[in-house]
């Protein structure tokens, strides 16, 4: 790690962030198939409202939630209170990933939706589909720039290998540091790994996405349903 850090820049970041989420371009009832009875119903969303924020929680959403604050929490907040195993945490802290681009951003998701969820289930037939949201966050702040150090340590961009960026990110996380952008292990672009929610605002809605498996192993992307907009072998 030390010829790493021999290497590294400084990156003076005042950019948008591409952040691609699991969302859904229509809201759907989740309950409406559970029960027939109105009580049963309200039951169950009141069951769900217990694992919300206590400040999104309301028996009438539509109403009073705060549209604001749910952006923010869906754009941003969410990983920093959602700890996970990722590229540069081992699971004891939040990491917020961002990219350049909407392209980049879809090589790192599909990537991923490919090696968990459709590995896991054993789903590799045709048509399987997954909606997506891709929101602009502001950046503020001056972050780590590994992409000078590429060329000197490989194990930056090892496709399956995270030990390395493990020890990074903890190291970084300890330090107090607001976050690293790097070169994308999936793709030609750059990748934002966000330590510090309080370096990013502004989140705001940038387009909509489906993803769907086709028949020869890829997958196909819409921006615009039934429209294809860009395609992934």
């Amino acid at each position: 790690m030390k010829q790493v850090f021999e290497h590294v820049g400084l990156a003076d970041t005042h950019t948008d962030l591409m952040r691609n989420i699991v969302s859904l371009r229509i809201s759907q009832d989740l309950f409406d198939d559970l029960s027939d009875n109105p009580a049963e119903r309200d039951a169950a969303v009141a069951l769900e409202l217990t694992t919300k924020p206590r400040l999104f929680a309301s028996p009438q959403p539509v109403i009073q939630r705060p549209f604001e604050e749910a952006a923010w929490n869906e754009a941003v907040r969410y990983p920093f209170t959602h700890w996970m195993l990722s590229r540069y945490s081992d699971g004891s802290f939040g990491v917020w990933y961002g990219a350049d681009s909407v392209e980049t951003s879809i090589h790192e998701t599909v990537h991923h939706w490919r090696t968990g969820l459709l590995a896991d289930a054993g789903f590799q037939r045709p048509d399987i589909r997954l909606e997506r949201k891709v929101y602009r966050v502001r950046c503020d702040a001056a972050l780590v720039d590994l992409r000078p150090a590429i060329t000197h340590e490989a194990a930056l961009l090892d496709p399956d290998d995270y030990t390395l960026t493990h020890q990074i990110g903890t190291k970084l996380q300890r330090e107090g540091h607001p976050g690293l952008v790097t070169r994308s292990a999936r793709c030609n672009g750059d990748v934002y790994a966000i330590l510090n929610p309080g370096v990013l605002s502004s989140p705001r809605q940038a387009c909509l996405l489906t993803y769907v498996t086709t028949a020869d192993g890829g997958v196909r992307v819409e921006r615009e349903p039934d429209s294809t907009w860009m395609r992934l072998p």
